[in-house]
């Protein structure tokens, strides 16, 4: 028997996310989520998806010291629904690594040389590499002889061209230090572009599309013929589009500010600027829903909150409509481009001489599947595209692993 069953792992600092995949139809076995690890109560929430239990939740109130116990609890709550970590169907563990830097431009059996590069690369991506490293060690240490395969957030875009990835800085010190913009959300932007391609009945190589990844982190990429040539984020997350945290786009000064006026430290700043700026630095709240909610009830700190926001996505718009010379598509994904109307309409809204509108009536239907919300006469396919960065990363995983056979 031909192993298709893949497991992908997202692990990050103190969370587990799982998902078993058998990729001969692309079915989900089980997911699941562990939270708060290392704190004094952790949580385990399993969902099995097959058989009588399908879909009915088994939730553990307990105490995971680190991940290892919270993986070997994982792999107890799959045994228990038939389908363990030592099944000869499990083909490979898939692991979402944030930070590829330029080494890794698609997804890489881990060897004990790429766990090293991955590590060499935690100064650039400190809150989520280590994390990445810990949740692979674990695995390998449950089925030393199974593959773990490393998907990378940044892989999608290491074929931006020297021009967009640079910044203008002593290029020397640029080199000695890996400062470059990588990009992030790879996954994502890889999964949404391919299917928006498909939604308009054409091979990726064929289309341009603008692709905004929205959710409480969120960029921006423009994807020519299937290749990402920009990205709004940057060396970190932090640069672009307004996130529910994160301020995006910034000038550089404002941090020499605060440490001369404000007398803020490094690690000061990077909090403000990581964990309360954003939406939530703006009107005290990340979720989007709320916001409307509030400015539907007169609230004017919200509404200046949501037009800041819609203005940053508008300028990212229009810049990689110019980037890519032709659009073919633009596409909504994640949790707020999937969910929230308003928002879709109000990025769109003025920009009609770049070809770009939404039906109402289409752009207020939910729905899970992809579907074009723009009216006949549009000259760009406004789209909204969930994605699946789990599916994503099983794919890659399985065809890696296929094609070593």
């Amino acid at each position: 028997m031909t192993p298709t069953r893949i497991l992908v792992l997202n692990s990050g600092s103190s969370s587990l996310k799982y998902q078993l995949l058998d990729m001969r139809d692309h079915s989900r076995l089980a997911l699941g989520l562990v939270e708060k690890i290392g704190e004094q109560t952790s949580a385990l929430t399993h969902t099995p998806l097959l058989g009588e239990d399908a879909g009915k939740k088994r939730v553990h109130e307990t105490r995971f010291a680190d991940h290892d116990e919270a993986l070997q609890a994982v792999a107890l709550e799959l045994a228990a629904d038939g389908l363990g970590l030592d099944s000869p169907e499990l083909a490979a563990i898939g692991h979402r690594v944030v930070h590829g830097g330029l080494r890794f431009s698609a997804p890489t059996v881990v060897t004990d040389e790429v766990l090293a590069e991955i590590e060499r690369l935690v100064p650039v991506a400190p809150l989520h590499n280590p994390a990445n490293i810990t949740g692979i060690k674990t695995a390998q240490a449950l089925r030393p002889d199974l593959p773990q395969v490393a998907v990378f957030d940044t892989a999608f875009h290491t074929t931006m061209p020297e021009y967009a990835a640079r910044y203008a800085i002593d290029v020397e010190t640029a080199d000695a230090h890996r400062i470059r913009r990588y990009g992030f959300h790879g996954t994502s932007h890889a999964f949404v572009s391919r299917r928006t391609a498909a939604l308009l009945g054409k091979d990726p190589s064929e289309v341009n599309v603008i692709v905004l990844h929205l959710g409480n982190g969120a960029s921006a990429s423009a994807v020519a013929g299937g290749r990402c040539v920009d990205t709004s984020m940057g060396l970190t997350p932090l640069e672009g589009l307004v996130m529910g945290t994160r301020s995006g786009d910034l000038d550089p000064a404002v941090i020499f500010h605060l440490e001369r006026v404000a007398g803020m430290s490094s690690e000061e700043i990077d909090t403000l600027l990581n964990k309360k700026s954003g939406l939530v630095g703006l009107c005290g709240e990340n979720d989007m829903r709320e916001i409307r909610r509030r400015i539907d009830e007169g609230d004017k700190q919200a509404e200046l909150a949501f037009e800041i926001y819609i203005h940053r996505l508008k300028k990212y718009i229009g810049a990689y409509s110019a980037v890519l010379g032709k659009v073919d598509a633009v596409a909504f994904t994640a949790g707020v481009g999937e969910n929230a109307a308003p928002v879709r309409e109000a990025a769109v809204t003025g920009l009609e001489e770049l070809g770009l509108a939404v039906d109402a009536t289409l752009n207020s239907v939910r729905s899970d599947e992809p579907r074009i919300i723009s009216p006949e006469y549009a000259r760009v396919a406004v789209a909204v595209v969930p994605t699946d960065e789990e599916l994503e990363i099983a794919h890659q995983a399985y065809d890696l692993v296929r094609e070593s056979d």
